[in-house]
């Protein structure tokens, strides 16, 4: 199964480090892919050039979707190189 990738702004974490998941690009991203967040859901989350993977929950605390994620584990996006035939 392939992880959804989704939109999340890494500034945007809380105080125990979970990203949240609540900005205009995660929503639209969670629509267009027609995705129901869950408990213990994988995502691939990406800001710009930067990637990581993280575990959905709800934080009872603010009453949203979160994302903990390794903050050692981030990677820079690789680029994806199209081939035209022609």
């Amino acid at each position: 199964m392939i992880t959804p990738r989704v939109f999340a702004d890494f500034h945007n974490a809380d105080a125990q480090g979970h990203l949240r998941l609540n900005c205009i690009g995660t929503i639209e991203d969670l629509g267009n892919q027609s995705i129901e967040l869950q408990d213990g859901q994988l995502l691939t989350l990406y800001s710009e050039d930067l990637e990581v993977d993280g575990v959905v929950q709800f934080s009872e605390e603010e009453k949203l979707w979160v994302a903990a994620i390794d903050w050692d584990q981030i990677r820079p996006v690789e680029d994806l190189v199209v081939q035209a035939q022609v």
